[in-house]
């Protein structure tokens, strides 16, 4: 497997994350032995450090960096909210306009953390199959910005207002996610991580990184009709 290089320079570098991959090692996942991390550090000849997570089933910017330096550097932009994050998901349901998620979501350990995402409506489509007590199915792509880094976060607030991400698991809708399985083979989570902004570490000057939606995605948006 080779990655796809959205963005390198001499302190970072960045990547377009297949959905599925795992970024790094994992106790809790032992049915693979490919990672983005050994991966990367592989095709580069280079160590890498993740600057970031992203979930297994998320695709999308994935960011490393070069050197331990500028590691510490973006482990603590990350932490402190310093840098942008942008994400796109197919929701059930036509989703408001715009809104503001603030719902503390629980820690493994029960501990409740403040977490907050905005989002915006990008386009609503429908298909002509009934779905519980409507007489279509409905769906909207929105542009989603997690103001928090909470562990699957935009998956849980979603779920919180009744607009789960297709193809998430255990957070969204088993109805829907078999439909899509049954119907179109398609199993991946609609959720990619479409854009990074932050300053950079050397010179200070903003870097946007965008990373172009995979085939699953894709091909979900053209049976729904909706050009991004």
């Amino acid at each position: 497997m080779s990655l796809e290089i959205l963005y390198e320079d001499e302190s970072i570098v960045a990547i377009n994350k297949p959905h599925g991959l795992l970024v790094h090692r994992s106790s809790i996942a032992r049915d693979t032995s490919e990672f983005a991390l050994q991966i990367l550090r592989d095709q580069l000849g280079k160590t890498v450090y993740p600057a970031h997570r992203l979930d297994r089933k998320t695709g999308g910017v994935l960011l490393f960096s070069l050197n331990k330096e500028t590691d510490q550097y973006l482990q603590k932009s990350f932490q402190e909210h310093q840098i942008d994050k942008k994400y796109l998901a197919v929701l059930r349901g036509f989703a408001p306009e715009e809104g503001i998620i603030d719902y503390p979501l629980k820690k493994e350990n029960g501990t409740l953390q403040d977490a907050q995402t905005s989002f915006r409506l990008l386009a609503k489509s429908e298909l002509d199959i009934p779905f519980g007590k409507f007489p279509t199915s409905r769906y909207s792509l929105v542009e989603a910005n997690p103001l928090t880094g909470r562990m699957h976060q935009l998956r849980r607030h979603f779920a919180h207002i009744f607009y789960p991400i297709i193809g998430d698991r255990p957070h969204g809708c088993n109805k829907q996610n078999k439909f899509w399985k049954e119907n179109y083979q398609m199993d991946t989570m609609l959720l990619h991580a479409s854009e990074l902004t932050f300053n950079h570490p050397l010179s200070g000057e903003t870097v946007r990184i965008k990373a172009a939606i995979q085939s699953d995605f894709r091909k979900v948006l053209g049976i729904l009709n909706i050009h991004e």
